[in-house]
């Protein structure tokens, strides 16, 4: 006999802007809001019951009501209202997961009277997932496509070599990559201090991009694991930090046809296939839990 293993269900993707005014000073909140929630849910799925299930239309309904009640302060506590409430006010709710993805936007200097004009920010997306099981959380703050490159202090050389091997070694090459990460707070529940968010977001970028512009690689893991180390090194609020770095290539041109020497100036940016280099860097003594399929393709 068939049995039903784990399920879940939500409403993905739910769009909401929270236009802030300060008199004539407007702040924006662009998040994209994705709810996933888990428990008694046998009976939807053997008998089609929908007697335990909150339509994912209230789901949705409820994204935008609590932008107006609670506001946006930032994209981790907008999600632990959410999880809090599915989880508080459904009985057979016993789980719930928000995942959210912030677009940051910067004001337009101009000298008009009025600050409420933008411009979409291109660094980075942020991101936020909180899950919530009614008596602790785990809450895990990243962000994806944030574009980073070194033009010079990265080696690449003395590596394993086979018949199929083409590569040069490198002693003077450029180390560019499109950063995807996550890390971990140790924050589980209500009675420990609650983290500033929206500092640990900055703190934790400001460490990873010292760290990726002051070493000088000998591989694109060395990079990555002074960036993890660094932010367990100075953010004691974060225990485990999961970086997926693809290396994106530049090669020199051959420009020896046309009788020109390449002096590390020309280069040709391939796009794909690229190498994929991921790991986890932890605080001593825990335990990894940001899932290896969570950050790669």
């Amino acid at each position: 006999m068939p049995i039903l293993g784990q399920n879940q269900y939500g409403k993905a993707e739910n769009r909401v802007v929270r236009i802030t005014r300060d008199g004539a000073t407007h702040h924006i909140k662009d998040l994209n809001v994705s709810v996933s929630l888990s428990g008694d849910m046998d009976e939807v799925h053997l008998s089609g019951s929908n007697a335990h299930v909150l339509p994912t239309d209230t789901t949705k309904n409820t994204v935008y009501a609590f932008a107006k009640e609670h506001g946006i302060e930032s994209a981790e506590r907008f999600g632990i209202h959410l999880a809090r409430h599915f989880v508080t006010s459904q009985p057979a709710i016993h789980r719930a997961r928000v995942r959210i993805e912030e677009y940051a936007w910067e004001r337009i200097e101009h000298s008009g009277e009025h600050d409420h004009s933008f411009v979409r920010k291109g660094q980075e997306t942020r991101l936020a997932q909180i899950t919530y099981d009614g008596s602790s959380w785990e809450v895990i703050s990243g962000l994806k496509d944030l574009t980073v490159m070194n033009s010079t202090d990265s080696e690449f050389w003395g590596y394993v070599k086979d018949r199929y091997t083409t590569l040069p070694e490198a002693y003077d090459r450029i180390l560019a990559t499109e950063v995807s990460g996550r890390w971990r707070f140790n924050w589980t529940d209500d009675e420990q201090e609650t983290p500033d968010w929206e500092a640990s977001y900055a703190q934790v970028k400001r460490h990873m991009l010292g760290a990726f512009a002051e070493t000088y690689s000998l591989s694109l893991q060395q990079t990555l694991y002074a960036m993890g180390a660094r932010i367990i090194d100075h953010r004691d609020e974060i225990d485990e930090v999961r970086f997926s770095l693809p290396n994106k290539h530049h090669f020199l041109v051959d420009l020896t046809p046309f009788d020109l020497e390449n002096d590390h100036e020309v280069y040709v940016a391939a796009d794909r296939p690229y190498g994929l280099i991921e790991a986890t860097i932890l605080r001593d003594g825990v335990e990894a839990r940001i899932p290896v399929d969570l950050t790669n393709l």
